[in-house]
């Protein structure tokens, strides 16, 4: 399976974070080994001292797809989900500032936080879904798929130009304003339309 990312899809979050507006999604890939194990905690990697929670909303693939045009890009998702997409702000920051692949900060062991899937007809609107992360009971991040710039129908005909889809593919769809740094006994709680998606501790 892949991980696909898609970065800078929530224009506040683009603005806490200095970034520029793209003109197009940005993508990047996390390896299967990036998978955080169900029921496991997520161990702070030593190779960092910043690393940042990004909720964001999941689409899973569910039949093979190429050049999928937008109108017909439903007919290849039948859930959605929740995760995290860890961030090590630090080698992040550093690498960009050279000009360099952010694979180090973004694509390492346990990095993808993936959630229970619900299927989309429970959900309703999909381009009204409420999402919230809490750390240690408080709402740190609080989205809703309207305030996408793309879409989810737009990123996976997007996505589909550049890779063939697979059964069994994650698309992370960006995440909105409110990232911030994890520290050790942290607790993150993940909820999408009132419905608990996942439960983290950090170690």
């Amino acid at each position: 399976m892949k991980i696909i990312c898609i970065g800078r899809n929530y224009t506040k979050h683009i603005e806490e974070l200095q970034n520029e507006k793209p003109k197009e999604p940005v993508i990047f890939l996390k390896p299967d080994s990036a998978i955080l194990a169900k029921n496991q905690p997520f161990f702070i990697p030593p190779f960092s001292n910043d690393i940042h929670y990004e909720v964001e909303v999941l689409v899973k693939i569910n039949k093979v797809g190429k050049y999928i045009e937008e109108k017909f890009a439903h007919k290849y998702y039948d859930e959605i989900g929740l995760g995290i997409d860890f961030t090590a702000r630090d080698l992040q920051n550093n690498l960009k500032d050279k000009g360099l692949p952010w694979e180090k900060a973004k694509a390492f062991d346990g990095s993808a936080v993936i959630g229970e899937f619900f299927p989309k007809e429970e959900l309703g609107n999909l381009l009204d879904l409420n999402f919230t992360l809490q750390k240690n009971e408080e709402i740190v991040q609080k989205g809703n798929s309207k305030m996408m710039l793309w879409k989810v129908d737009e990123l996976i005909s997007y996505v589909s130009q550049f890779f063939t889809l697979k059964k069994g593919d994650v698309i992370f769809t960006g995440t909105p304003e409110g990232v911030g740094k994890v520290s050790e006994n942290d607790i993150l709680i993940g909820t999408i339309n009132g419905q608990k998606a996942f439960e983290i501790k950090v170690k």
